[in-house]
């Protein structure tokens, strides 16, 4: 396996379980307003049920990422500068961390419900591109 299928790999594993993870937040934000109908129908005596924990914890994921800034266009290569970027698919977070000099950060957290669309390019097969909400 040659490092460029390597990092192909990481990023289609990145998608699917970016894919799973709006799913499963779609799945959850579900039974919690069902559980809040159930809790407010229901008399204030019975103290609501803890949610068992049945899928086993996924562990945060970090990639070494070159960023292209564009603005909507895939095909068009900007500026491009290594980044971190760290999956958290039960945090429902998406970090990309820039290291600056004198060892500051400079990072932006984007959660689940601002993440719109993923698309992975055609022409370059380690290339995502990911649509934020606004």
């Amino acid at each position: 396996q040659t490092a460029g299928q390597s990092g192909e790999q990481e990023l289609e594993n990145l998608v699917l379980k970016l894919s799973v993870l709006k799913d499963f937040l779609s799945s959850i934000e579900k039974k919690a307003l069902k559980a809040l109908q159930e809790m407010s129908s229901a008399s204030p005596t019975t103290p609501p049920q803890p949610l068992s924990r049945k899928a086993k914890s996924i562990p945060v994921q970090t990639f070494e990422v070159k960023l292209d800034i564009t603005l909507g266009d895939l095909t068009k290569i900007g500026k491009s500068q290594k980044y971190t970027l760290s999956v958290d698919v039960e945090g429902g977070k998406l970090v990309v961390l820039k290291k600056q000099k004198d060892s500051q950060e400079d990072w932006n957290t984007f959660t689940h419900d601002k993440i719109r669309q993923l698309i992975k390019s055609q022409r370059v097969q380690n290339k995502l591109g990911i649509v934020f909400e606004k």
